[in-house]
């Protein structure tokens, strides 16, 4: 659908964003687009490429404390397209939403965050914020070339942050009626457990590590890591895979291969979890390789300046009292928290996520840019 002048700028901004085929880890001109709209407000705009992935770094001012807006521009797979029922990257008003793939996730939020910045700076030239947008196309791929990788720069350069918001899409029946104030870490395991392969009639010369290991994991399955806290579940152990055999019927296999994942809360550590697991298989008196990788750490912002303005700005706008929450899975929060003290998450409705016939309330979209603004104005006194 052809965009009308008569369009709300944020929804006009989220089409032509849609338009992009910025399947991860393209960015297919979504951030240049970003980067010239910024680029008029007087952002300096710093592309930080790595590989095939495309981020963005830009900043305004120097006064006040540093607001980070951070997103990302690329999108899943839309699956079969002739599944959907307009073409996903053919942004589309129907049914009094606005469908394409990258509309709730999250293309919405980055341009209502442009839109906002753009409203406020016109309103308050001189108010006491400082101003950036963190951007990247490889949030919904391996999430290595990314914020992450721009974390470690702004790092080596000493630059300070104070408070972030990341646009992912975390309401549930309407815009702002939750939000995010910090998600679970999350550690996988690839766990070998060695016997000795054999003939399966004569089980006492070989050692079947599937038996042996039964045993080691049921007691992981059924141990209480923590008791989480006010603000997260308790810590949960999960396989995800099981592998073993050689296919044969009659043959004990040498090794089993377990893939495990935690999901943590900030009362348990890596370390700590990896002592205790540990303990349980030498417990067992496995012989065993074991390989840990940490893609998240768990990160939580507690009620303060930055929680109050967003719930303040939400409340304003649109009356609700918004659901402060840690559920879900990770997101680019979990880097920008290692070096940022508040960081939440707030961006439109999330029901179609993913999915195919992917959409955004039309309705909800100006508040979302709304509440971006009074955000912005909260924290700036002004």
């Amino acid at each position: 659908m052809p965009i009308t002048d008569s369009e709300h700028p944020s929804v006009a901004l989220t089409k032509e964003l849609i338009s992009k085929q910025s399947v991860t880890p393209a960015d297919d001109g979504c951030q240049p687009l970003l980067a010239e709209r910024l680029s008029t407000l007087g952002f300096n705009c710093e592309s930080l490429p790595r590989e095939e992935v495309l981020n963005l770094w830009a900043t305004r001012g120097t006064h006040g404390p540093t607001l980070v807006f951070a997103g990302h521009t690329d999108v899943v797979p839309t699956g079969p397209r002739e599944a959907w029922a307009s073409d996903p990257f053919t942004p589309t008003h129907r049914d009094g939403h606005l469908y394409g793939r990258g509309a709730s996730d999250m293309k919405t939020s980055l341009a209502a965050m442009v839109v906002a910045i753009r409203e406020f700076r016109v309103a308050q030239p001189a108010a006491p914020l400082s101003i950036a947008m963190l951007i990247t196309s490889d949030e919904e791929g391996p999430a290595k070339d990314g914020t992450a990788l721009v974390c470690k720069k702004l790092v080596e350069r000493g630059e300070q942050l104070n408070y972030c918001i990341v646009g992912e899409p975390t309401s549930v029946k309407q815009t702002g009626d939750m939000i995010k104030n910090g998600r679970r870490g999350s550690m996988s395991g690839r766990l070998v457990v060695k016997g000795i392969q054999g003939h399966i009639a004569y089980p006492h010369m070989a050692r079947n590590p599937i038996h042996e290991a039964a045993p080691a994991l049921a007691a992981l399955a059924a141990m209480e890591w923590d008791q989480g806290n006010a603000f997260f579940p308790p810590t949960s152990w999960q396989i995800s895979n099981i592998h073993g055999g050689t296919g044969a019927s009659n043959v004990i296999p040498g090794e089993v291969l377990i893939d495990f994942n935690f999901r943590f809360c900030t009362e348990s550590t890596p370390e700590s979890l990896q002592a205790r697991v540990e303990a349980v298989l030498q417990h067992h008196g496995l012989t065993y390789d074991l390989t840990w990788s940490i893609s998240g750490l768990p990160f939580l912002t507690e009620t303060g300046t930055l929680v109050e303005a967003v719930q303040a700005a939400i409340r304003s706008e649109t009356g609700i009292e918004t659901e402060l929450s840690t559920s879900g899975g990770t997101s680019d929060g979990r880097f920008i928290a290692q070096i940022c003290p508040q960081v939440i998450e707030l961006g439109p409705t999330n029901a179609t996520i993913h999915k195919i016939n992917e959409c955004v309330p039309l309705a909800d979209i100006a508040p979302l840019k709304n509440i971006y603004k009074r955000v912005m104005a909260l924290l700036a006194g002004v």
